[in-house]
């Protein structure tokens, strides 16, 4: 199936009005989103859902890491007694912040499913590495564990990473386990170890390998963190993890990635169902507008009904 006409308009502005491009040196990429972060305002984007305040409550739960207190925010629909609770770690290479697409996206699963959604507002590189953070991540996770509604763990791009790395240190320290995982083009593999990465790259306008590989660097904080499993879960051990269901286009560069991922989950006792679209970019399924996005909703809300 061919993409949409929808979908090749997208393909093209969304890396116009991202202004992506591949770094200049890793020094002045450093500087540049260290300016950036200097400036940014971390409250949550909620523009691009019309009423939001009318809609849904938001509470802020701060969670207390090794370089400082960081926020999650909690977004419920009012008048709305939670059935679930959705942890969804957003992307951004884990150096952008939670965006306005996230916020939609969140809204959209708060009503679909009847849920709470958690939105960690984690630190970001390069002035934080993964042990600023996954810790507190876990430890949070793990308290909405303990309630009785399902807890289902979700994220996209570095997110949809850094959420299966939750699911493996909540998997390895026993206890109650999220019903669901539910990951778009996640970015488990920081090693961009995958020998088809580069030719994948050369169609994608969107993510340049460049900067995946210094922002990878960067997460990990040192070159022997790269391939731990909190870093890069896709190396690390799928079994035991609970039910997830994945999505990637072919036009992304993280596609490769996905596959290593799909071909050990059916090496192991896993149960992940791979979904990949043909020419499809980064993330469509949180992209407006589009019937491939609306054809991967359907499929998610069935799976996590």
């Amino acid at each position: 199936m061919s993409p949409s006409r929808r979908h090749q308009l997208l393909a093209q502005v969304v890396p116009r009005v991202r202004k992506s491009r591949d770094l200049d040196s890793e020094p002045a990429e450093r500087a540049r989103l260290e300016r950036w972060h200097d400036g940014l305002d971390r409250a949550l984007p909620t523009r691009l859902v019309p009423r939001f305040h009318r809609h849904f409550s938001v509470v802020t739960e701060t969670l207390k890491g090794p370089a400082g207190e960081f926020p999650a925010y909690v977004l419920t629909a009012r008048h709305l007694e939670p059935r679930r609770t959705v942890v969804y770690l957003h992307g951004g290479g884990f150096v952008a912040p939670i965006d306005a697409f996230h916020v939609r996206y969140a809204a959209r699963l708060a009503r679909a499913l009847g849920a709470r959604v958690v939105l960690p507002d984690y630190p970001l590189a390069p002035e934080h590495t993964w042990r600023d953070s996954h810790t507190a991540v876990a430890d949070m996770t793990g308290r909405w564990l303990t309630e009785p509604e399902p807890v289902v763990l979700a994220g996209d791009s570095a997110g949809g990473g850094y959420a299966l790395a939750v699911a493996e240190t909540l998997r390895d320290r026993g206890g109650p386990q999220p019903s669901h995982l539910l990951l778009h083009s996640p970015w488990g593999d920081l090693t961009t170890s995958t020998p088809e990465t580069e030719a994948f790259a050369a169609r994608d306008t969107w993510l340049f390998l460049g900067k995946i590989r210094v922002y990878a660097g960067w997460w990990a904080g040192s070159p022997g963190d790269l391939g731990r499993p909190e870093v890069s879960p896709a190396l690390g051990d799928l079994d035991g993890l609970p039910p997830a269901l994945m999505f990637c286009g072919t036009r992304d560069t993280l596609a490769p990635g996905c596959r290593l991922l799909a071909a050990r989950a059916a090496e192991s006792s896993w149960s992940l169902t791979y979904v990949e679209e043909p020419d499809l970019i980064h993330v469509y399924p949180l992209l407006p507008f589009l019937p491939e996005a609306e054809r991967a909703w359907r499929r998610t809300v069935a799976f996590l009904s």
